[in-house]
Formats: C-alpha cells, sequence, structure tokens
C-alpha cells in the first residue's frame, strides 16, 4: 500500500503540516523534530508527491537556468555545480541556451519561463530591458557573471584583481613587453573581457610601460581562438616576451602555437592564464585561480534559501577569492630576447 503523509504524521506523532515543512527544509521545524519526521518517514517508505507539493506549496520545483553557451567549460561547470544543489534539495532544471542573438531575442520576447519556474539562475548578463523582463517573473535572480545588479543576487568574483596579479606578476619578472590574449568577441553584454582589459592597461601604466596594440589580439574564449591569437602576436615585428591570457584555455592554445612555432613557454615567451582549468596544472600552466563550481553552488544555495524564507534579504553580491597559482609557464625573460 501506498504511504501517505498522514501515516508519517500519525507516526511521528506530528501534525501532516509539520511532517510537509520538515520534509521540504522549511523553517518552523526543529532540529530535533525534523531528524524524527525524517527517519520516520525512510523507515515507512514514504516518498513525496510532487504534484500534491506542488499544488500545497504553489511551487512547480523546478529551476530555470539561462546560459549562453553550454558547452563551455566555464558554463559547463557552473551548470553542473548548481544542478547538483538543485537535485539534492528536491528540483528540476529547465535549461535554455541563448547562444544565437535570434535565439536570445526569442527567449525574451516569449518569457516562456513564466510560471513554469520557482526562480532562475542567469549566466549571462542581461541589458536593461532583459534585466526588466526576468524581475517581472516576480520570482528570485541569481548569476555568476558581472558585477552587482538591482533585483538579483550575484555571486562572482574581482575580475580587476585577478588580472592584475597576473600581469603584475609578469612585470616583477622583468617583461617590458606583454602581450594580452581577449575574449572581446564573447557573449553579448559581457564585461568580463573589459575589466580585465582595463586591469591589464592599469598594471602597465603603473610599470611605466607604453602600451602597444600591437600586443592585443583577441583568442575568442576558445583554444583555437588562442593559438590563432598567439600566432598573430608572433608575426609583430616585436614580438611579445610574455603574454597575459583572460582564459585557460585561449592559454592552452598560446602553448600549442608556440609549440608549432617551435618555441617553448617560459624559455621564449612566458604565458600566464586565468581560471585555474582542471587540465591547467596538466600543462604546467601559470594562472589565476577563480572557484568556477563554488560560485554556481553558492548561487543555487541562495536561490533555494529565498525560496524557503521569501521575507529574508538578498545578500546582493557575494564576491569570491582568486589567486595567483605559479606554475612552470613564467619565467623573467632571456637577457638575449626583446624586452
Amino acid at each position: 500500500m501506498t504511504v501517505s503523509i498522514t501515516d508519517v504524521a500519525r507516526a511521528a506523532g506530528v501534525s501532516a503540516s509539520t511532517v510537509s515543512r520538515a520534509l521540504r527544509g522549511q523553517p518552523g521545524v526543529s532540529d530535533e523534530v525534523r531528524a524524527q519526521i525524517t527517519a520516520v518517514a525512510a523507515q515507512l517508505g514514504y516518498t513525496a508527491s510532487r504534484s500534491a507539493s506542488s499544488l500545497a506549496s504553489g511551487r512547480t520545483f523546478t529551476i530555470g537556468v539561462v546560459v549562453p553557451y553550454v558547452g563551455r567549460w566555464f558554463f559547463g561547470t557552473v551548470l553542473d555545480a548548481a544542478e547538483h544543489v538543485f537535485s539534492a534539495a528536491g528540483y528540476d532544471v529547465l535549461l535554455y541556451n541563448l547562444g544565437s542573438p535570434e535565439t536570445r531575442k526569442r527567449f525574451f520576447t516569449k518569457m516562456p519561463v513564466r510560471k513554469r519556474v520557482d526562480a532562475v539562475l542567469s549566466l549571462l548578463i542581461p541589458d536593461e530591458d532583459e534585466s526588466a523582463a526576468l524581475r517581472s517573473l516576480g520570482v528570485p535572480l541569481a548569476s555568476t557573471v558581472g558585477g552587482a545588479r538591482p533585483g538579483f543576487t550575484v555571486v562572482g568574483i574581482d575580475d580587476r584583481a585577478g588580472t592584475e596579479s597576473a600581469v603584475r606578476h609578469l612585470v616583477n619578472l622583468g617583461h617590458r613587453r606583454i602581450g594580452m590574449i581577449s575574449g572581446s568577441s564573447g557573449p553579448l553584454h559581457w564585461t568580463t573581457p573589459i575589466e580585465r582589459r582595463n586591469a591589464y592597461l592599469d598594471v602597465l601604466a603603473d610599470a611605466g610601460i607604453e602600451h602597444d596594440p600591437a600586443l592585443e589580439a583577441d583568442g575568442d574564449h576558445t583554444v583555437d581562438g588562442g593559438e590563432r591569437a598567439m600566432t598573430e602576436l608572433l608575426a609583430v615585428s616585436r614580438p611579445p616576451t610574455a603574454v597575459y591570457a583572460q582564459s585557460d584555455e585561449m592559454a592552452m592554445g598560446a602553448l600549442r602555437a608556440l609549440r608549432r612555432h617551435r618555441l617553448k613557454a617560459p624559455d621564449d615567451v612566458s604565458v600566464v592564464g586565468f581560471d585555474d582549468h582542471e587540465l591547467s596544472d596538466v600543462v604546467g600552466l601559470t594562472t589565476v585561480a577563480q572557484p568556477v563550481a563554488k560560485q554556481g553552488a553558492e548561487a543555487a544555495r541562495l536561490l533555494l534559501r529565498l525560496l524557503d524564507e521569501p521575507d529574508a534579504e538578498s545578500p546582493g553580491h557575494v564576491q569570491m577569492p582568486t589567486r595567483l597559482v605559479l606554475r612552470e609557464t613564467t619565467a623573467p625573460p632571456r637577457p638575449r630576447g626583446p624586452q
């Protein structure tokens, strides 16, 4: 026979509403009573009915996740970590991959998530109209990209500080010809490349190094793009002795370009990346580490807390730390190389 919530309540000596709150993780139930109810439910083999829970709470038990590129490492890592948190809490994920301008425009025009989700995790940076459309849903909103914005809980990092540590490391090693591989052709409204480029320029200026536009190239945030960009930088009349890549994937492409030109890092060109990709240690890449998975998990936890405690104040902006990880791809420039 099917075990009902009433059976669990009778066996635990509490009301059915208390059982419901305890098993959904809602407040108003002591830890002792919650543990007792959980144990009784497990003993009886009780499984909550999703449809009944939805009717009782008005929830869909679904979280909408909006991404610009689901196949790229950063977004995939954030999504995977967030989905684990949502799944453990009994929520499904409804994924929208908005990789093209047409798909993105259609999504924000029709807003297919309306009345279908309890909250939205946005891994893209919306413009003012798009932000207003998301806020009109009347559900908690969170993101792991961009800075603080009204109506959103944003979990992220300080892109400027991370870049400054990378470029300053190259300056302190004695490099004066420092190139940069950027991701300027990234997702729409993407502010990360701008923040990281401004930090790169600021460090050069502080060090008294004149900026050379020829030492910048777009790597499209991909390995192939990084390889193309490094090939461009090696072709200038005075190539760089060091290169900062705005992502580890572009840095790995840069290392591949050096190898194909029979050059080595750091003997011929030092290379530093950003992210601490899972393969960075394998290739010995010096990089700026950011907690990508932790950002996704924390954004998911904050969304769930806002659902369970609707009167709680949103933290607004949560900043996670970055750190420079020194490996084998950076060293002082060779005395005989261009300075």
